[in-house]
């Protein structure tokens, strides 16, 4: 059984007892979350429909937190000396998906 969720305005397919690497959620670690999935797969059963995942729910436990790499940019205009660096870091949540349970 696996589903799709929809989290950090990006999907994600998950299964029961996978490490999933969100964007941040803004929870501390060990706190329970709970998502509404968009698909869920339950072998010979599909469910995608919003009649079909009324009660459907997929539960995860927040197990801990990480920076992505660096990324390392720069804009540049010419004739004008204008330039201009930057970094960015985006900032993750590990979250570790405890159950899915469908309708």
């Amino acid at each position: 059984m696996y589903a799709v969720i929809r989290t950090g305005g990006k999907q994600e397919r998950v299964a029961e007892g996978q490490l999933v690497r969100v964007e941040r959620l803004g929870v501390p670690e060990g706190e329970q979350l709970e998502w509404t999935p968009i698909l869920v797969v339950d072998g010979e059963r599909v469910l995608a429909t919003p009649e079909e995942l009324g009660g459907a729910v997929v539960a995860a436990r927040v197990v801990g937190s990480e920076r992505g790499p660096k990324i390392r940019g720069m804009t540049y205009k010419p004739k004008s000396n204008n330039r201009r660096r930057f970094g960015h870091r985006q900032h993750y949540a590990t979250v570790q998906i405890t159950s899915i349970t469908a309708p």
